[in-house]
């Protein structure tokens, strides 16, 4: 005997946790993750955005955008 459950998020709740300075290290530690092993030239940034927190990691030097176009060096970063 199966009973249906609903369940309502609270949009505001969620909303500041995603937004959350927890959530802000822990995409920080995940992006430094990748970008040391992206390797030198690539550098990582934590922003919040209008309803999260954003992480990015991105080549910062002519060498490493070059590297990254050749062989999708940030893309097998991620794993």
């Amino acid at each position: 005997m199966s009973s249906k459950v609903k369940v309502k998020l609270n949009r505001s709740g969620v909303r500041s946790l995603l937004r959350s300075s927890e959530m802000q290290e822990m995409l920080s530690e995940r992006a430094k993750e990748i970008q040391q092993r992206a390797g030198d030239g690539y550098e990582q940034d934590v922003f919040v955005g209008t309803n999260r927190a954003n992480a990015m990691v991105s080549a910062a030097t002519y060498q490493a955008k070059s590297d990254n176009m050749k062989n999708n060096t940030l893309l097998k970063a991620v794993k």
